[in-house]
């Protein structure tokens, strides 16, 4: 379950990532040109900040764990 959490977590970062860079360069916002400006783009910005949060917890805790 925590594998699967990580593999999620660390996807949907990717997919933000790559639609900042899309929304930087180029000024196209996929998500939006996707889903429109609803409920439902919002929902995946929130689950691509939750899953940064997500990515930041594990390597704090892998970090305090080494430092032990």
């Amino acid at each position: 379950m925590k594998f699967l959490l990580k593999w999620v977590a660390w996807v949907l970062v990717v997919i933000g990532a790559l639609n900042w860079g899309l929304v930087g360069f180029f000024n196209f916002n996929l998500v939006t040109s996707l889903f429109g400006t609803g409920m439902f783009s919002s929902v995946i910005y929130d689950l691509v900040g939750l899953s940064a949060i997500v990515l930041i917890f594990y390597k704090v805790m892998k970090y305090k764990k080494a430092k032990k």
